[in-house]
């Protein structure tokens, strides 16, 4: 992978994604606080001019208006008490009084820090005060018929009072509706504010959060995507396509690893295909090589036993007829020939036997190995009348493999059980059958002259003998046959090394999956 031009160090082109990442999201949380604060400060703005205008400003108004109403209903009860001396229209007069003492204790603390607004409720009570004083007090404390002379008398000054009063309370009035008017206005321009200022915060959340998605566009699913493209273009056998990586310093580094990775493997490709090209070279190899041994096999099976048999016939023939008619030295001659002839003939049936395990007798069944014994045993019945072998077995259950094979198995088994008897006592022999998970374990245990430990596993290599041919007849090949026979159907044998009288041989088969487990039985010649 191609590397840019040298980087500043500490340069943007250094972040990698977890910076961007946190930088932007510090960013976007310190403009969405600060848009939050403007947007807070507008609500409280809005809020504390609402209170203002509701808490204070209109209902001071509608207390100087209640003031008024009172001090009317006075004027007219005073009034009408001077004009007719009828106590009745004292009452009025009383209850406007009380009304204006509400209206004032109500109003008072509604102009707290409104100087000009106390200094008008000020002038109102001194008014009122001069007008209660001048003509209220007197004429409601006159007597019916002296108050109608007290009012004709002051009725001059009385108007005057009044007339002041009036003034003081329209322009009292007055300046609570300029200070309402101007509330509202006020208001206006808050709520008017505040709802430009949310549209604008509206417009830079909108905008913070299509910046932010561009940016993980940009910066992290664009070169992913890229990334990612290209890497299932090598998946799918563009091993000459370069990954080049974009956007922050650990996409690019990723893009580099990846890119390192896909050099790897095609160097592997590169060493894998010569590999398979030696491999195919060794195949045909082995091909021929086959062919050859399938050739030899031809002719050992029947080039070689024809001449063989005539050597064998014709050693015997003057063993029969000159037999006793020479001298020792030719007997002992004739009689060495023909035991190389049939020891000859033996050996190459054994070795054809070996070479076709796999490769002729190669029939993948279900093999009932209870049947495949008792054959067995059929085949054995005159060796094992002859020592007085005493053979019993477990139940055996059903395999998969090839019948012949496993024959040839048992049978190789239960003959090197016969053939290395101990000369002390009769053999006896005894086949296991235990299931251990997928797996079956066999043993065949015999009480013959074992194998020392350290031949335990030679006894396995082909044309091992342990003894000489004058005291253990055979081609040591039985055991290897056995062993060739297990590994091909994907087991394993051995020989128990903590079996102390005689030999125990552990073969270990695949089990069928579920295979239903015979019964009990046991079977002697």
């Amino acid at each position: 992978m191609t590397s840019g031009p040298p980087k500043t160090p500490g340069s943007f082109a250094d972040w990698t994604t977890r910076r961007w990442l946190r930088v932007g999201v510090t960013g976007a949380l310190v403009v969405l606080a600060a848009l939050g604060s403007l947007g807070g400060w507008a609500m409280w703005r809005t809020s504390q001019i609402t209170a203002s205008l509701v808490g204070r400003r209109s209902p001071a108004l509608i207390e100087s208006i209640r003031i008024e109403a009172a001090m009317v209903n006075q004027e007219t009860g005073i009034r009408g008490y001077g004009v007719t001396g009828r106590p009745d229209f004292l009452q009025p007069y009383a209850r406007g009084a009380a009304d204006q003492r509400t209206a004032t204790r109500r109003l008072r603390p509604l102009l707290r820090g409104d100087d000009r607004g106390l200094a008008d409720l000020a002038a109102v009570e001194r008014y009122a005060g001069a007008w209660r004083t001048h003509i209220a007090g007197p004429v409601s404390a006159a007597a019916p018929g002296e108050a109608a002379r007290i009012a004709a008398q002051r009725a001059d000054a009385g108007k005057a009072d009044f007339d002041a009063l009036r003034g003081a309370m329209t322009r009292q009035q007055a300046h609570l509706w300029d200070e309402r008017i101007a509330a509202t206005r006020e208001l206006r321009r808050a709520t008017t504010l505040r709802d430009w200022m949310f549209a604008v915060i509206a417009v830079v959340i909108l905008l913070v959060a299509a910046l932010v998605f561009e940016a993980l566009r940009r910066g992290v699913t664009g070169p992913l995507t890229r990334l990612g493209s290209a890497a299932r273009e090598v998946a799918q056998g563009r091993f000459d396509r370069s990954l080049e990586g974009t956007g922050p310093a650990d996409l690019r580094l990723l893009a580099a690893d990846v890119d390192s990775m896909r050099l790897r493997l095609v160097e592997e490709l590169r060493f894998t295909e010569g590999a398979r090209r030696m491999l195919d070279e060794q195949a045909e190899e082995l091909k021929r090589s086959n062919a050859e041994l399938e050739q030899f096999a031809y002719v050992a099976s029947h080039d070689l036993q024809e001449p063989l048999r005539k050597v064998s016939s014709f050693t015997q023939l003057l063993q029969r007829r000159y037999g006793g008619q020479l001298d020792a030295k030719a007997d002992q001659y004739i009689a060495f020939a023909v035991d190389g002839a049939n020891r000859m003939q033996n050996l190459i049936n054994d070795l054809l036997a070996f070479s076709r395990v796999g490769r002729v007798h190669n029939e993948q069944q279900t093999v009932d190995l209870e049947k495949v014994l008792t054959r067995t045993l059929g085949d054995l019945s005159v060796s094992v009348e002859e020592t007085g072998a005493d053979i019993t077995h477990d139940a055996l259950p059903t395999v998969v493999g090839d019948p012949t094979q496993l024959g040839m198995l048992w049978q190789n088994l239960l003959s090197n059980a016969i053939k290395f008897r101990s000369p002390d006592r009769p053999p006896r022999i005894h086949v296991g059958a235990a299931r251990d998970g997928d797996t079956w374990r066999f043993t065949v245990t015999d009480n013959g002259i074992g194998i020392a430990p350290e031949f335990q596993e030679k006894v396995f290599v082909l044309f091992q003998r342990l003894h000489t041919k004058d005291a253990y007849p055979g081609t040591g090949i039985g055991l290897a046959m056995c062993k060739k026979v297990v590994e091909f159907h994907g087991g394993t044998i051995g020989i128990d090394p903590g079996h102390q009288t005689g030999t125990r041989v552990l073969v270990a088969l695949p089990a069928l999956a579920a295979a239903p487990a015979a019964p009990d039985r046991e079977a002697r010649p």
